[in-house]
């Protein structure tokens, strides 16, 4: 991941992004980000989301299915967001290329910040430069990682004998690089929480040791750590439809099985922590269909 030195200096924006990211594929982001801006319109809020992944394009491809769904079943009781997908350029030079993707993202993202509450932003799971760019521009930044050590390397290198963190990753370096960019600029920060995502329901020593070990390095690295999401095959059913944990009704076949009722409420403990504090009251509202 290159520094992202001076990247974002456009004016302030009325909006909250929040940015899914870290530099790992495979590990749900755009699930998450799609839960995540379904259960923000679900609470009354405005929406806009924005897919910077050229190559996988899931989150987009998530989108599709969902206005499929919806042509077919011509129900209106599933709100959609105004989704964007942004391209990567394809210019003579890699500083063309920079200037234009850098020019295409800010210009959506104006765009939308002006009638949205919120904006979502899944990044692709790589270091390129798309991918800096929305780092740039969280509000709050969402980091899934799944729950093992292989993962764990995108935030430090962990010694394999003491479990004591050797030094922070690049990611991590990243990171504390744009928060101390955004401070300087605006006097905020980023918020930052990592998620132990596609969690085991077994209680394995490595499960254990891997919660021990994120919690701890809260403090020295600067996160916090959020609720994740359980490994669950209704979250790849859903995915087909378009829809999330919560757009299941109460009537629908197999809808209220323990194991959905239990996701769902991982889902609303996301929320919940991602929302800014004068907002927590709405969760109330935060029904199913």
């Amino acid at each position: 991941m290159q520094n992202g030195a001076d990247l974002w200096k456009t004016t302030e924006r009325k909006s909250h992004v929040i940015v899914i990211g870290n530099e790992k594929g495979g590990s749900g982001k755009s699930t998450v980000a799609m839960h995540i801006a379904i259960g923000l319109l679900r609470l009354g809020y405005k929406v806009g989301t924005i897919d910077l992944d050229s190559h996988q394009a899931t989150f987009t491809n998530y989108m599709k299915n969902r206005w499929q769904h919806l042509r077919e079943t011509k129900d209106g009781a599933f709100p959609c967001p105004e989704h964007v997908h942004i391209d990567r350029a394809d210019g003579a030079s890699t500083m063309e290329n920079r200037d234009q993707e850098r020019w295409r993202v800010e210009t959506v993202v104006q765009e939308l910040a002006e009638k949205n509450d919120f904006i979502v932003i899944d990044t692709p799971g790589s270091d390129r430069y798309m991918s800096l760019i929305g780092h740039a521009l969280a509000d709050t930044l969402v980091t899934p990682m799944n729950d093992s050590f292989v993962d764990f390397d995108l935030l430090a290198k962990i010694d394999p004998h003491s479990h004591r963190m050797l030094a922070p990753s690049v990611y991590t370096e990243m990171v504390w690089d744009l928060r101390r960019q955004r401070e300087k600029r605006d006097g905020r920060t980023i918020r930052w929480f990592v998620m132990r995502n596609r969690l085991s329901p077994t209680e394995a020593l490595n499960k254990q040791r891997m919660g021990q070990i994120v919690d701890e390095l809260q403090g020295p690295l600067g996160y916090r750590v959020a609720p994740g999401f359980a490994e669950r095959v209704i979250f790849r059913e859903l995915f087909l439809q378009g829809l999330t944990l919560l757009d299941l009704r109460e009537g629908d076949r197999n809808a209220l099985s323990m194991s959905n009722i239990n996701a769902r409420q991982e889902v609303r403990h996301l929320i919940r922590m991602l929302l800014p504090q004068k907002d927590v009251s709405t969760l109330s509202l935060l029904k199913t269909y």
